[in-house]
Parts: C-alpha cells; structure tokens; sequence
C-alpha cells in the first residue's frame, strides 16, 4: 500500500513542477503583452499627433496663402 502512495506524490510532485513552470510562462507572456500594448499605444498617439499636426500645418499655410493673396 506505501507504494501506490509514493507514486501519487511523487506524481503531485511533477505536476506541481509544471504548474510552476507554466505559471513563469504565463507571466513572462503576460509581461510581452503589456509592453507591446504600451508600445502600440505609443506609436497610435504618435500617428494621431502626426496626423492633427499635418492638418494643423495645412491650415497655417492655407491662412498665410490667403493673407498673402490679400496684399
């Protein structure tokens, strides 16, 4: 009977072993997809400021055309 014992913990063992491993996986993983989240989250910003900087632009030039056509 110690027998059939020994082998279930050292089962429960094994599988503790890789549940820890799996848990470190998990989180490294968890910690990749944060950054790329922050890293995408910073690259559409700096799209979205691009982009309303350019209209910003155009409009400053459509303004300084028309101030120059009116002289």
């Amino acid at each position: 009977m110690a027998e059939p014992e020994n082998h279930t913990l050292r089962l429960l063992r094994e599988i503790r072993g890789a549940i820890g491993t799996l848990d470190n996986r998990v989180d490294s993983l968890d910690k990749k997809v944060d950054r790329n989240h922050e890293e995408l989250k910073q690259r559409i910003e700096n799209l979205r400021q691009a982009a309303f900087g350019e209209s910003v632009l155009s409009a400053i030039e459509n303004r300084l055309s028309a101030l120059e056509q009116q002289r």
